[in-house]
């Protein structure tokens, strides 16, 4: 990728320079963008308020929505709260470096921007080579939401980056393409019971398997700040409307009766669908494939002019649970 602020990684072992560059630049209070397994973050200094704000300032994001503190490892989570008790340190031995942020309550130190103005800060230990790596170059917590402007498709490559906040990011670490493919689980331990706040990269069932008392929150639709990135009401949208379909033969029926549009369909599994004069991307049946497709798959079918795309619904069954939320928030009105 020719850009001038794109700077090409190994990712299973990145390179001590560009290691040491993306460190120094979020040092001196820079953004940077990194790959997680995730979805690729938009990282600077969290205890830097200056630094934080280019954040919301780069996305267009709201001061009420909560950025993700990611750091190497348990003990600087640790080091960031008031209170760490058994059941953090059980879902942080289990799902950690991993898709999983735990919700606990915030040490001074963590700027009042960071949370929304709320007194818990969400933490997670990225697996990504790449953002671990650099984690552990530039040894500071790096608040990092998704590398996009607000309620736009979350970046799975560099490229979705570049195209989505060109000059506004310092630095983009191109680590290529994520695996995951979508933000991790949220999940807030600040209560009696924990808390799923957003479903992600780990399941509610992997949850359970570990801490039998977690549950998924009620649907939150708050006023004043939101408790967890990703609880908009609208969210990862594409520029074409997006529809959710249910049932292939109404996907079909749908297609047909809106041919005068720059259609794209997003049918699951097989049979084969042939339109002529239709994008046609067959998405996968199983729920993990689906994610790590999903949001590359909207960002090709804008990319290539769609108008109107048409998704064949998912079965309402938990483990689609989190690509469910991906879409339904994706698919709202404008």
């Amino acid at each position: 990728m020719a850009s001038r602020n794109v700077l090409s990684v190994t990712p299973g072992a990145p390179e001590p320079e560009a290691l040491a560059k993306a460190a120094q630049v979020l040092r001196s209070g820079g953004l940077v963008a990194f790959p997680t397994e995730t979805v690729y973050g938009l990282g600077a200094d969290a205890r830097n308020p200056e630094a934080v704000r280019r954040i919301f300032a780069a996305k267009g994001r709201p001061a009420d929505n909560p950025l993700i503190v990611h750091v190497p490892d348990i003990a600087t989570a640790q080091s960031l709260v008031t209170n760490w008790p058994a059941r953090a340190q059980m879902l942080a031995e289990a799902f950690w470096p991993g898709p999983l942020t735990l919700l606990l309550p915030k040490r001074p130190e963590v700027p009042d921007l960071v949370t929304a103005g709320l007194p818990a800060v969400g933490l997670r230990v990225p697996a990504h080579p790449v953002a671990l790596a650099l984690l552990r170059a530039a040894e500071l917590p790096v608040a990092a939401p998704s590398a996009n402007p607000y309620m736009g498709i979350s970046p799975t490559t560099a490229d979705h980056v570049a195209r989505g906040l060109g000059d506004r990011v310092d630095l983009i670490l191109d680590g290529g393409p994520t695996q995951v493919g979508i933000e991790s689980t949220v999940l807030d331990l600040t209560g009696a019971v924990p808390l799923v706040l957003r479903p992600g990269g780990v399941s509610l069932e992997a949850l359970q398997r570990v801490l039998p008392e977690v549950r998924m929150a009620a649907h939150l639709e708050a006023e004043g700040p939101r408790l967890s990135p990703g609880l908009a009401k609208r969210h990862y949208s594409p520029q074409a409307r997006l529809h959710l379909i249910e049932g292939r033969g109404a996907l079909l029926s749908a297609a047909q009766a809106a041919r005068d549009e720059s259609l794209a369909l997003m049918p699951l599994g097989s049979p084969a669908v042939d339109l002529p004069g239709v994008q046609v991307r067959p998405m996968p049946a199983s729920p993990e494939e689906y994610a790590q497709q999903l949001y590359a798959t909207l960002h090709d079918l804008d990319a290539a002019g769609a108008t109107l795309i048409l998704a064949e619904r998912p079965p309402e069954t938990p483990d689609w649970h989190a690509v469910l939320d991906r879409l339904t928030r994706a698919a709202a009105e404008r």
